[in-house]
């Protein structure tokens, strides 16, 4: 393999994948979307996919490859994605993954162990039982209460991985992310993020949000909706998507729901910049730096 791996991480709204497409036009590189959310086929604005003019000509992967109705895991996207990272590099381009799902990206370009705990039956199948009964977002919230750092580092609808870090707390009263499993490159890399202060950050969220709004995101809710995907696929649950099902279902107004999303994304943004601070050798760079 003769190319290199770049990863731009970040919050969202921080100008990732602009960042990610001036490199590859810099480095003759290819992207590797990391992103829970733009692996599906249909979700269009509430993701902010990229568009041709956005990508500009520099190819795109890992995006639209599944169902919407589907259950999309971390464990899914290592499946597919290293395999494409690979085929970048051997063909002597520079691979840059580029996405604010730090556990994507981290699945990717790290070699994990699970350490030496073994599997419990009994205690998988406790708290499955929970996620059908009390939802995905329930069993997430269990997990910050016992291992906060753990819990920045996964997505709620990554519901393996959850029960099998509170299966861990469980089975030893140890963190997993006090347990240093021990992660090991799989590929030497770099890595970057763009420094924003927080109320920029915070103000460009809100923006992109009235702009999801403005280029209809009511309407691509409604759609998939009417398409029978159900407001509890794995999908729907995501910021965005979940506050208008379910603001459609109760009758709130447009209003409502724009302020429940910029207010959820704000806390969602919060956890990226916890996790991406403690990603190894990332470097903060200032918006508008090409390293």
């Amino acid at each position: 393999m003769s190319g290199k791996v770049i990863a731009v991480g970040g919050a969202t709204a921080s100008g990732k994948t602009a960042l990610a497409v001036r490199m590859a036009e810099k480095y003759d590189g290819e992207v590797i979307s990391a992103d829970a959310l733009l692996v599906y086929r249909g979700l269009d604005i509430g993701t902010a996919k990229p568009t041709a003019e956005e990508m500009r000509g520099i190819p795109h992967h890992m995006i639209d490859v599944a169902d919407p109705t589907e259950n999309f895991s971390a464990s899914d996207y290592e499946r597919l994605a290293l395999p494409v990272l690979r085929d970048v590099l051997a063909r002597g381009k520079t691979a840059i993954v580029c996405g604010g799902t730090g556990f994507y990206m981290q699945s990717l370009l790290f070699a994990r162990s699970l350490g030496g705990v073994a599997a419990s039956k009994e205690a998988r199948e406790k708290y499955a039982r929970i996620a059908e009964e009390k939802g995905k977002a329930y069993l997430h919230s269990l997990l910050e209460e016992r291992d906060e750092e753990s819990a920045a580092k996964l997505h709620e609808n990554d519901v393996k991985r959850v029960i099998r870090a509170l299966e861990i707390y469980e089975l030893t009263g140890r963190k997993k992310s006090e347990q240093h499993d021990g992660w090991t490159p799989r590929f030497s890399y770099e890595a970057y993020a763009i420094d924003l202060p927080r109320e920029e950050l915070y103000g460009r969220i809100d923006r992109r949000v009235e702009e999801m709004f403005a280029r209809g995101l009511v309407g691509e809710v409604e759609g998939l909706l009417s398409r029978g995907i159900d407001e509890h696929c794995q999908c729907m649950q995501a910021i965005g998507y979940k506050e208008i099902a379910e603001g459609l279902r109760t009758g709130q107004t447009e209003g409502e729901m724009k302020e429940k999303i910029k207010k959820n994304t704000r806390n969602y943004a919060k956890r990226q910049l916890t996790f991406f601070r403690k990603f190894p050798a990332l470097r903060w760079i200032e918006e508008g730096f090409l390293p």
